[in-house]
């Protein structure tokens, strides 16, 4: 088991903080995701639960059972680090056994838990090869073998795949995602990559200057992202934010028109902001049509879909999503209509969600 309670978790470099209080609740066997720009935190973070910096303030708990003090030997946790850290003189076995044989394991044992290991990452065939015979991809899988025959409770991931290709960054997530499965233990897994995220957690941490920002399924984030840090990190291309100013059941942006939507917020602000997901827009030349007026700036042909960016008339570029066979030129006048039951509404001053 290896349920984990964060309460009030504090890092501070001399007078600087880094973390403002963070808490959370993993449950065991959970897949987290801690995702956020470079400096939001989240390798800090990381590197509290596995030990390997001192907590400022607040408390760390592995089942009820107090961390702070606790060396990182003795936590039942094992990290991979974004840096594959292999030793260049030792093949992948001795490698993967380095670790272990610090546990006072004997030989037997040694070999089983490598054995089970290598089998699972694909890796016995690969034994007696140095990690400069190795690729990126074979690299990665023997840090995370590494990590593994020391039978952890808590598997610790900060940007395993961030030096790979982007095609072997897929077969890798996979990977992992499969790991996980037939390991049963908890993983956290730091990326900065919303698209890993997304695929790969139960639940995501969405993290910025070192607070929550949102903790919850990528379903709610993706759906009901609790303000617009959230809204515009997660989902790519990222979701338009459009100031505009509320007049009885219309709203007016700015250089652009208005446009009647059917559900408005409950809040009595007058200036909103309104987001929309490039799904959720639709592109007309006909500029008589219900919407916001805006030019072509070019359009992006992506095989199966076709994104239209549009520069609306008080400046925010914005992504619509077509079909393929949607071809518009350069400053070509064009109207943005907009899905009624996909806007999503925020503050204009604390940027926080408001319900419709």
């Amino acid at each position: 088991m290896a349920r984990m309670t964060l309460s009030g978790i504090k890092k501070s470099f001399g007078t600087v903080d880094v973390l403002h209080g963070i808490d959370l609740e993993i449950a065991d066997k959970e897949f987290i995701v801690f995702v956020g720009p470079s400096g939001c935190g989240k390798s800090t973070l990381l590197r509290l639960i596995a030990g390997l910096d001192t907590i400022s303030g607040g408390e760390f708990r592995i089942e009820d059972r107090p961390m702070n003090e606790v060396a990182p030997s003795r936590r039942g946790i094992a990290m991979v680090f974004q840096s594959y850290a292999l030793y260049p003189h030792m093949d992948v076995y001795e490698n993967m056994a380095f670790g272990v044989r610090l546990m006072g394991l004997d030989r037997s044992e040694i070999d089983k838990r490598i054995d089970e290991a290598s089998k699972m990452l694909k890796l016995d065939p690969l034994l007696k090869r140095k990690p400069r015979e190795l690729s990126g991809g074979q690299r990665q899988r023997v840090a995370i073998g590494r990590a593994l025959v020391r039978k952890p409770k808590v598997l610790l991931l900060d940007e395993p795949l961030s030096n790979l290709d982007a095609a072997l960054r897929s077969d890798v997530r996979l990977e992992i995602a499969r790991l996980h499965r037939e390991i049963g233990g908890t993983t956290i897994y730091v990326t900065h990559d919303q698209v890993e995220a997304m695929t790969l957690a139960d639940r995501i941490v969405v993290m910025n200057n070192g607070r929550v920002e949102q903790f919850g399924s990528p379903r709610e984030l993706y759906e009901r992202p609790a303000n617009t840090f959230v809204a515009t990190f997660i989902g790519s291309p990222r979701m338009a934010l459009l100031d505009v100013a509320r007049d009885g059941d219309s709203l007016g942006l700015a250089g652009s028109g208005s446009l009647k939507l059917p559900r408005l917020p409950g809040s009595e602000e007058r200036e909103l902001v309104l987001g929309v997901r490039p799904d959720a827009l639709s592109v007309n030349t006909d500029t008589s049509a219900a919407g916001f007026r805006g030019t072509v700036v070019y359009t992006e042909y992506l095989g199966e879909n076709t994104y239209v960016y549009v520069r609306l008339g008080d400046g925010t570029l914005i992504s619509v999503r077509g079909s393929a066979g949607v071809d518009l030129r350069p400053d070509t006048p064009v109207v943005v209509g907009v899905a009624p039951e996909a806007v999503h509404y925020f503050s204009r001053s604390t940027r926080e969600r408001l319900a419709a």
